[in-house]
């Protein structure tokens, strides 16, 4: 149990922790009840997810401010599976996920999240922004009775576009005026008001689904426990695993900056995993960060843990009794929430530091936000930002390898090597060296560079067979310990002589 919870010592506002978590919590579940009915799945696994998920990563999670619940990024990755082998098998999937997250923070990987670059965060933001804009237009849809969508139109457009108005209006006044009360749960409060007070016909929480229900019970998943059942659910696990590390842990880092404190990834990762394993027994589809409630909650005040946990009890109080009081809530109020939360989380500073940006910083974000709109594949998204990122990491290193040339007294050729010696930089740093003309000793210098990898020791093996074709001696000087470690341990490749003074030959003097 994470004692930060209960340390009174810490100064928590208990009435913005109170707020927050019920205007979360109006936030949650129409989102939550959205992916599940898009998955196939009952409206209610959703909302045990959002329940659960919430609970769990509050009270166990690596970050106090953080709200997790039933995602979109991880059930859509399971769509698939569901469509071919059922709810069951689902439910095994989640579970297995949530081990795979467990490992991931015990054996402290959650570290690597330091990894993904500021233009992946970025893109990662600006399409994440677009796809909860772009969800919250979809909303203008209604299905009728033969299960068809179509776009509302006339009378029905025109109030549930200007209901929708006041809400972006309220939230975006209102703190104007005082940030003692949340401004999305005022908007709530008051469009609901105006709907119920003049009895006007619009689009509720009740035209997505009914969120009647009972307790989640603890089910044991009914699939054969074999290997061919691994097969088949062990790929959308990793996956799913994978999207809701990554979806959560970029979270944790966009909290990190706003609140300017350090959570904890490895924690995170398992409180993720437990939340996972939680739901898969207990009927929900799983879940990870949401940032979108993130940002609402920090919005609203919060920097506590205990408004996580009254949304989710929230929710599960709205589930076993106040189900016919939310279902009238106005999906116009719900939606004028989620539009400014879209605009907020989109990264407009890297709109306004574009032309102060290097063009394979702009190429990347634009890359990873595209992915995201696009495939909704968030993984994906990052993990192909930062390949794109290391690889003009690696070209740009590559290029800044130089080499110092002189003649010292006793007639023996100096190379003084700056920039690091690694896969993308052997081809110039071969270049520099011209065996046929050099004296008979040679010394290269690494007190400005290092040795990074084996393509590196590859080519001194390569320099120095040249060398040795010439009858000429090659040295290596001021190696640094790990350096000296590496060639050590690839002795096997490449013949070394390391000596305890400063100079080590690469081959041995004939």
């Amino acid at each position: 149990m994470n004692t930060h919870l209960f340390d009174f010592s810490k100064k928590i506002n208990y009435k913005n922790e109170l707020l927050a978590g019920f205007t979360v919590a109006m936030t949650m579940i129409p989102e939550s009840l959205s992916f599940a009915i898009l998955a196939g799945l009952s409206p209610l696994m959703g909302l045990y997810a959002a329940f659960m998920m919430g609970l769990v990563t509050a009270i166990l999670g690596g970050r106090p401010g953080m709200v997790s619940g039933g995602a979109g990024a991880t059930i859509v990755v399971l769509i698939a599976l569901i469509q071919t082998h059922g709810v069951e098998y689902l439910l095994a999937t989640v579970i297995l996920a949530g081990i795979i997250q467990m490992m991931v923070g015990i054996c402290k990987f959650g570290k690597f999240v330091r990894l993904i670059p500021q233009p992946v965060m970025y893109g990662f933001l600006n399409g994440l922004a677009v796809i909860i804009f772009m969800a919250q237009i979809e909303q203008f849809k209604i299905t009728d009775s033969n299960g068809v969508s179509r776009w509302i139109q006339g009378t029905s457009l025109y109030i549930m576009g200007g209901l929708t108005a006041v809400t972006i209006a309220i939230v975006y006044f209102f703190p104007k005026i005082t940030k003692a009360v949340p401004a999305s749960l005022i908007a709530i409060l008051i469009v609901f008001a105006i709907v119920f007070g003049f009895n006007i016909q619009t689009k509720t929480v009740a035209d997505i689904a009914h969120i009647s229900g009972n307790l989640p019970a603890f089910h044991i998943p009914q699939i054969p426990f074999s290997l061919d059942t691994l097969k088949i659910i062990f790929p959308y696990a990793l996956v799913m695993a994978g999207v809701g590390l990554i979806e959560s842990l970029l979270t944790l880092s966009m909290v990190d900056e706003i609140t300017d404190t350090k959570g904890s990834a490895n924690k995170e990762s398992v409180a993720q995993g437990i939340a996972n394993i939680t739901n898969g027994f207990f009927g929900g589809m799983g879940g990870c960060a949401m940032v979108a409630q993130t940002l609402v909650n920090l919005n609203a005040g919060s920097r506590a843990r205990l408004s996580g946990i009254i949304a989710s009890v929230t929710i599960l109080i709205i589930i076993l009794v106040g189900a016919p009081f939310i279902e009238k809530i106005p999906m116009a109020a719900l939606v004028g929430v989620m539009m400014m939360v879209a605009i907020s989380t989109f990264q407009w500073v890297s709109i306004r530091i574009v032309n102060k940006m290097p063009k394979s910083d702009i190429f990347v974000g634009i890359t990873v936000a595209v992915i995201t709109i696009i495939l909704h594949n968030l993984a994906l998204a990052v993990l192909v930002g930062v390949i794109i990122s290391a690889l003009v990491f690696a070209w740009d290193n590559a290029k800044r390898i130089r080499a110092r040339k002189y003649l010292d007294e006793t007639g023996k050729r100096h190379y003084e090597i700056y920039g690091p010696l690694f896969f993308g930089s052997v081809t110039a740093f071969a270049d520099k060296f011209d065996p046929a003309n050099d004296p008979d000793e040679v010394i290269i210098d690494f007190k400005e560079s290092r040795i990074v990898d084996m393509s590196a020791i590859d080519a001194l093996n390569k320099l120095s067979k040249r060398y040795a074709q010439q009858n000429k001696t090659l040295y290596l000087l001021h190696l640094s310990e790990d350096c000296r470690k590496m060639l050590k341990n690839a002795e096997a490749v490449i013949e070394i002589n390391i000596q305890e003074d400063p100079t080590y030959k690469v081959m041995p003097e004939k």
